[in-house]
C-alpha cells in the first residue's frame, strides 16, 4: 500500500512539473519566413532565397512545407505604371533545413538576374499549401510577403497585392534604421481589418543558405517568455506600428485575418505575414 500511495504521490507531482514545464517554456509562433540576406541590392544580382516555415526566434522546430501553391515577384522593370508579375515556382528546388533541435521539408529559390535587372522594387510573394497543426488540430495558411529594391529607386513597395490576406506596408520594409518605427496596414481582400491580432518574432537564430541551417547560438536573449513571440492589435483602421530596436530581421503575422475558415474539415487560419530588416546607422 505504501508502495502504491508513493507511486500515486510521484505520478501527481510529475503531472504539475509538466505543466509548470510547458507554462515556463517561451511562446512560439508560426512564419512562414522568405528569406534572404540583403533586402536593398545596388545593382542588379541573382539571389539566393529560402523558404522555411518555423519559429524564427527560436530557431525551431521546423515545421515541414508542403508543395506551394503559387510563388511570384511583381515588379515595375523601368515602369511603375505597368507592373510585372513573374511566376517564379520554376527556381524552386526542396532542400532540408536544419533548426535548432530538428531537420524539416523547406525550399530554396535561385533567382537568376534576368528576373532582377531593372531598377526599383520587387514584391515576392508566396502562397503555401496549409499546413496542419496537429497539435491544435488546424490547418495553417501563412500568405507571405518579401519586398526588396535594387538601385534605391522606389517603386511599388506600398501598393496591395490582391492578396487574400495581406500586411500594406506604410514605410519600405527595406530601408529602416534601427530604432525606428514601422507601420502597416492589415488587409483581407482589399479592405482593412479593425483591431487584427497581430504577432512579431525576431530572426535570433542567423540563417546559413549555404549550409541550409539557422545558427545554434542566438543572438539575444530574451528576459522573459513574453519577449520571444510579441503581440499587439491594430487599431481601428487595421493599422499597426512597431519598433525596430536591433539589426536584422522582423516578421510581423497577422492572424486569422484570411476569408477561408476551414480546410479539408477542420478550422484554418489564413495569416498575413510581411519581412522587415533594420540596418544600424553607423
Amino acid at each position: 500500500m505504501m508502495c502504491i500511495n508513493a507511486l500515486k504521490r510521484w505520478a501527481a507531482s510529475s503531472v504539475v512539473l509538466a505543466v509548470l514545464i510547458t507554462c515556463a517554456s517561451p511562446a512560439m509562433a508560426h512564419f512562414q519566413m522568405l528569406y534572404v540576406e540583403e533586402s536593398a541590392l545596388e545593382r542588379g544580382a541573382m539571389v539566393s532565397m529560402g523558404l522555411v516555415f518555423t519559429h524564427p526566434f527560436a530557431g525551431g522546430p521546423t515545421m515541414a512545407m508542403g508543395q506551394p501553391q503559387a510563388f511570384h515577384v511583381v515588379s515595375q522593370r523601368g515602369d511603375a505604371a505597368k507592373p510585372v508579375k513573374t511566376d517564379l515556382k520554376q527556381y524552386l528546388q526542396p532542400i532540408q533545413w536544419q533548426g535548432v533541435g530538428n531537420q524539416a521539408a523547406a525550399y530554396q529559390a535561385v533567382i537568376p538576374r534576368e528576373v532582377m535587372r531593372s531598377l526599383g522594387d520587387y514584391v515576392f510573394m508566396l502562397e503555401p499549401e496549409p499546413y496542419l497543426e496537429k497539435e491544435e488540430d488546424k490547418y495553417i495558411q501563412q500568405f507571405t510577403k518579401l519586398v526588396m529594391n535594387v538601385g534605391g529607386v522606389p517603386g511599388n513597395w506600398h501598393e496591395p497585392q490582391g492578396l487574400p490576406a495581406e500586411i500594406q506596408p506604410l514605410n519600405k520594409p527595406y530601408a529602416n534604421w534601427v530604432g525606428g518605427v514601422f507601420r502597416g496596414v492589415v488587409l483581407s481582400q482589399g479592405k482593412p481589418v479593425p483591431f487584427a491580432e497581430i504577432e512579431i518574432e525576431y530572426v535570433n537564430h542567423a540563417p546559413d543558405l549555404k549550409a541550409k541551417a539557422f545558427a545554434v547560438q542566438s543572438s539575444v536573449v530574451a528576459p522573459h517568455p513574453a519577449y520571444g513571440n510579441m503581440s499587439m492589435r491594430a487599431d481601428g483602421n487595421g493599422v499597426f506600428e512597431i519598433g525596430l530596436p536591433r539589426a536584422g530581421w522582423w516578421g510581423v503575422c497577422a492572424l486569422h485575418v484570411g476569408p477561408k475558415t476551414e480546410y479539408q474539415g477542420k478550422p484554418l487560419s489564413q495569416d498575413a505575414v510581411l519581412w522587415v530588416q533594420a540596418k544600424d546607422m553607423r
